[in-house]
């Protein structure tokens, strides 16, 4: 009886250790995702043991040209990005060179947050780790949407006009300015820019040949995707996001089959093949323990336990197992890193169209195959999900414009609202006339330009030129006693603005 028990269990391991999902299901997952969601191109890699099992392109790079997408198409990963920054500084940790503790000004001696407590006490770790005290991409408009004039030295001298929205190291609020300021940390340390740490340090010794830190320096960008959005019922290409101030936050060009090979280091403890250890076990262990807690939130039809932020990756309980992860997304492209160390699973989902839910439903349906989890229709139920969250924002943004159609008759004295307007962090602005039309315009991000119509009240909306943001925005001007406009604030009108259009974050005066 023991011994036909033992054998039950042995067969039961076996099974799941060798539980994987077919490729065929897999390209039927993803072909019913693309369509579903209107996704052009979508790379996916599979890591199982050390091993690429599989690393494969679906549909086209652009809808353009038509070019295929494989596995060593080119996407920007976006935020998958910091993990290379945490993995940068644990580097220059096992060197000697900085400590994880150190404080900021220690290396940027002119660092300086709103409150002289944060300032003094704030550390590298704290870089990395979302719990600055500041909102929700408190300050984004500095490196979004690309076109501006912003540098990481102005991010460094306007961080401190940046009021936070709650304790220090109490909450946790996804920042980019402060991954922007860890890369100057490596900078100033190695004596080498982030981009060519990332290059010479880590992407070299993995044979990431193809990839490059940034847009600016990829060799070859024959076998690259572009990025696209859904505007008005309809794909459109867009312009392609290369600032550079944004490279140590989410600069990084890679593809499925380069992207695998850090992966695999991550999964081995930062060692490659058998002579290339990148980093330290003790580090490796440092990046990947819990340092700001998350809310808990239903992960349906999961199990979870916690949530939490490592040093670059998000760490999560799924039905028992350690999940390391994280996402990213610029305009147009978005994509997603996951490993299940105890499995020794790792999974890649590369987009060139902005629609988050795709990643996941292809994610899920493969984490599912290798749980050997009931099978669950994944697309059904994420879709109907962002389908409703869309109908909610419509119904908002709808709203609006109705009222602002039904008052479009009444007479605005719109020269008060005139003139030059600065807020501390963010610049200029300047609200003019043109044809009897008032307009909103940015003179450090000029492509944020549009009509500003009138609302209700001393409330009126901005509607951004460039139909592709789909953040169009409040303005809440504000009266002094003698009913003149000296002040205003902004807010974005749809729910699912990304959250780097803080408009909320900006407060204005009157020059």
């Amino acid at each position: 009886m023991k011994k036909l028990f033992f054998t039950s269990i042995v067969l039961i391991v076996t099974a799941l250790s060798f539980a994987q999902i077919s490729e065929s299901k897999l390209d039927d997952v993803v072909t019913k995702t693309m369509k579903t969601f209107n996704v052009p191109g979508i790379a996916v890699a599979i890591i199982k043991d050390g091993k690429i099992v599989i690393s494969k392109g679906y549909g086209v790079s652009s809808i353009k040209t038509q070019q295929k997408v494989d596995g060593n198409t080119l996407f920007g990963i976006a935020s998958n990005s910091k993990a290379f920054t945490s993995a940068a500084l644990a580097m220059l940790v096992d060197e000697g060179k900085i400590n994880w503790d150190d404080k900021v000004i220690k290396h940027i001696p002119e660092f300086k947050m709103y409150n002289d407590y944060v300032t003094n006490e704030f550390t590298i770790r704290d870089l990395l780790t979302h719990r600055s005290g500041l909102g929700l991409g408190a300050g984004d408009l500095m490196i979004w949407p690309d076109g501006h004039n912003f540098t990481p030295k102005d991010i460094i001298k306007n961080i401190q006009y940046l009021k936070p929205v709650s304790a220090f190291r109490s909450k946790y609020d996804y920042d980019n300015l402060l991954y922007v300021i860890a890369g100057e940390v490596i900078e100033r340390v190695s004596g080498i820019s982030w981009c060519e740490f990332v290059e010479t340090r880590i992407m070299k010794p993995l044979q990431m040949n193809n990839s490059a830190a940034s847009w600016n320096r990829l060799k070859d960008t024959t076998n690259t995707i572009v990025p696209h959005v859904p505007t008005d019922g309809k794909l459109e290409i867009i312009k392609r996001y290369t600032n550079p101030i944004f490279d140590a936050a989410a600069g990084i060009y890679t593809s499925t089959n380069d992207l695998s090979k850090w992966l695999i280091a991550q999964l081995q403890n930062g060692k490659y093949g058998e002579n290339q250890m990148l980093y330290s076990a003790k580090q490796h262990k440092e990046m990947w323990t819990s340092q700001t807690i998350l809310p808990n939130r239903e992960s349906f039809p999961y199990k979870c336990n916690f949530t939490t932020y490592g040093l670059g990756w998000r760490l999560n309980d799924l039905n028992g197992h350690l999940q390391v992860s994280h996402t990213g997304g610029l305009d147009g492209i978005v994509t997603q890193t996951i490993m299940i160390p105890d499995l020794q699973l790792g999974i890649i989902v590369l987009t060139n169209q902005q629609s988050g839910t795709a990643f996941t439903v292809i994610s899920n349906t493969i984490k599912d195959s290798y749980l050997a989890l009931p099978e669950f229709d994944h697309l059904a139920n994420l879709s109907s999900d962002r389908k409703q969250k869309e109908d909610d924002a419509d119904k908002i943004t709808d709203e609006v414009w109705k009222e602002v159609t039904k008052n479009k008759s009444i007479k605005i004295d719109t020269k008060k609202y005139i003139g030059n307007y600065k807020d501390n962090w963010f610049g200029e602005v300047t609200i003019y006339e043109n044809k009897g039309k008032l307009y909103f315009k940015s003179l450090r991000s000029p492509r944020l330009i549009g009509e500003i119509y009138f609302y209700k009240d001393q409330n009126f909306v901005v509607k951004w030129n460039n139909r592709t943001f789909h953040a169009d925005a409040h303005i809440f001007f504000d009266l002094d006693s003698n009913q003149t406009v000296n002040h205003f604030k902004m807010k974005a009108i749809s729910p699912l603005t990304d959250f780097s259009y803080d408009f909320h974050d900006l407060d204005f005066n009157k020059l």
